[in-house]
């Protein structure tokens, strides 16, 4: 710590907390200053917390000391979400605690909680939660639920915001919210005035304007995590539940989650998979069109860059090396209550592709296998990319959605402008039934000019996205500090400006996570980029994605692999600058 004020706080904290639980030595500050995104920021202090009473404490001095405090769950985010140069608050090992109810319909988890955790204590029910990243065997529920992180199946009917049940909160000022409670609710309300009978009026407010209603409904139809869930405005009247629905996807700038309790959906056992190859993107896209209608759970498009990178894997059909360039695939789930449901579905799933010709045959395999292997492969393209990428660069995941009608002809257009810019390594696949695409590319931010190029990318991008097809910037890897800059472009500057009365109202200091979501610097995308110097060939192709973490035997104990990269990647860059 450098600064009196910070000091002031390091003296605070050793008297409420064990000294195993702040860590201040350059090396491991430094392993918690990079996350799954291409930022880093090293903070000044990071306090590992293992109760909500400590939570409080470290709030209530940061507060009365006017230091900045960002959460940080499994550090898997993508776009800058969990990484400060301020106070870094770390969830230890006491936040892990499950509880499915009698019937399995809803679930109680601790925000340590990983996603695969919670789906395996509910495997025997025939049940899982909603949410369904491509990160569940890494992310934690806490950071799972800030994000309304998503993926290949659940749509926006079964994330985070459309599953809630219940959740305990603590606000900046150290109160504790527990919607489940009704003397918790009635609690908080006389205590923080200012903030439910704020959120009322503006909810209130938003209700009556049509067009601005009108607007945020409209933004929902697709999938969209830019900015705060003004949704929860419109959705709700009790200032309580917008509250909770709020704190959805606010990535940690409004409230601390210590415990919620999600609705469980249906994980339903007989299941088919297949991938299906067309010649061109354009029928493709097509067909995800007549898909739309079909009881299928999952569409994944993947163009034909994609399907390269991954030819060559296991399980995939010797088709695939011979499909022309403008070729893509579909990779289609289909599931079932029992044998006979599944066979009814399949029958209406073909009957749907019909008259839209594949490269070979529609087959759907039902071994469990097969379709794994299938799975893993497209859960495997962008660390594929990552591990490809030349040394020195950095492999960028960015994540857009489309209106479903418009699918062919905006990923056409996004292939074209990265292809203009220069990006021909970049591949395109994503959630095709949400109209939800991913653009993986490597950039070299080591050159000014690279950045330049990436600056002016990103411009283009949000052009595209945002003023010719009314899309979302992002759909589901969160706002972060990646598309702080452009959530009024996205927006407009009357839904920004009820963004920012959201924050004053729950964070009238501006303390929680600043700079995440809303961000005054148009430049801020483009600043503390992380170094990724050459090391050595066997840890170079590491992405810092932080997959690996929960399985590491050394968690816990030393730093784990991506940290031990992280250390190592620092000492190769100060060797390069003549340091030490």
């Amino acid at each position: 710590m450098h600064h009196p004020v910070q000091d002031e706080l390091l003296r605070e904290l050793k008297s409420l907390l064990p000294a195993r639980q702040l860590i201040t030595d350059p090396l491991r500050r430094l392993a918690w200053g990079s996350d799954a995104s291409f930022y880093r920021l090293v903070p000044q202090l990071v306090v590992v917390v293992e109760s909500e009473a400590e939570v409080q404490q470290v709030l209530r001095a940061c507060v009365r000391l006017g230091l900045p405090v960002t959460f940080r769950a499994a550090g898997t985010s993508l776009s800058g979400q969990a990484l400060t140069d301020s106070v870094l608050v770390l969830l230890g090992d006491g936040w892990r605690h499950i509880e499915v109810a009698p019937d399995a319909a809803t679930i109680t988890l601790g925000p340590g909680v990983i996603g695969a955790a919670a789906n395996r204590a509910l495997a025997p029910f025939g049940r899982k939660i909603g949410p369904d990243p491509a990160s569940i065997d890494a992310a934690m529920i806490g950071g799972i639920v800030a994000n309304n992180a998503s993926g290949m199946c659940c749509g926006t009917a079964q994330n985070s915001y459309r599953t809630l049940a219940g959740v305990r909160l603590v606000l900046a000022d150290g109160s504790v919210l527990d919607t489940r409670d009704p003397a918790s609710r009635g609690a908080i309300a006389r205590r923080r005035p200012d903030l439910v009978q704020g959120l009322a009026e503006l909810a209130r407010e938003v209700r009556a304007d049509e067009a601005l209603s009108a607007r945020i409904r409209h933004k929902y139809r697709l999938k969209n995590t830019t900015g705060y869930s003004l949704n929860a405005l419109v959705d709700f009247h009790d200032p309580i539940d917008v509250l909770a629905h709020l704190v959805i996807g606010s990535e940690g700038t409004l409230a601390f989650i210590s415990e919620l309790d999600l609705h469980t959906v249906p994980d339903l056992a007989h299941k088919a998979s297949a991938l299906l190859l067309y010649a061109q993107l354009e029928t493709a896209c097509r067909a995800v069109v007549a898909l739309k209608a079909t009881p299928v759970a999952a569409v994944e498009l993947l163009d034909r860059a994609s399907l390269r990178s991954v030819q060559d894997h296991a399980g995939m059909p010797p088709a695939l090396a011979a499909l022309p360039d403008d070729a893509a695939a579909l990779l289609v789930e289909v599931r079932g209550e029992t044998a006979a449901a599944l066979e009814l579905r399949l029958t209406a799933v073909c009957l749907a592709l019909q008259g839209l010709p594949t490269v070979t045959p529609v087959q759907f395999t039902r071994d469990p296998q097969a379709a794994q292997a299938l799975w893993n492969v497209r859960k495997g393209i962008f660390p594929a990319i990552g591990a490809m990428r030349p040394v020195g660069t950095t492999v960028i995941i960015e994540d857009v959605a489309f209106p479903i009608e418009q699918l062919a002809a905006a990923t056409i257009d996004l292939q074209r402008l990265l292809r203009d810019f220069g990006y021909a390594e970049a591949v395109v696949y994503g959630h095709a039934l949400d109209g939800n695409l991913h653009f993986v590319f490597t950039q070299d931010f080591g050159r000014a000019e690279e950045v330049d190029r990436y600056r002016r990318l990103m411009e283009a991008v949000c052009e595209l996205v945002v003023q010719r097809y009314d899309g979302s910037l992002k759909a589901e890897h969160g706002t972060g500090r990646n598309m702080a800059p452009f959530v009024e472009r996205e927006w407009g500057a009357q839904a920004t400006g009820v963004m920012r009365r959201i924050k004053a109202l729950f964070d009238p200091q501006g303390l929680l996570n600043p700079g995440v979501i809303l961000n005054p610097d148009p430049q801020v995308h483009l600043k503390n980029l992380k170094p990724l110097p050459a090391t050595d060939s066997f840890v170079d192709p590491c992405i810092e994605c932080g997959f690996c973490e929960p399985t590491c035997p050394s968690r816990g104990l030393t730093l784990s692999p991506r940290q031990r990269i992280i250390g190592w990647r620092e000492m190769a860059r100060l060797q390069a600058e003549g340091g030490h």
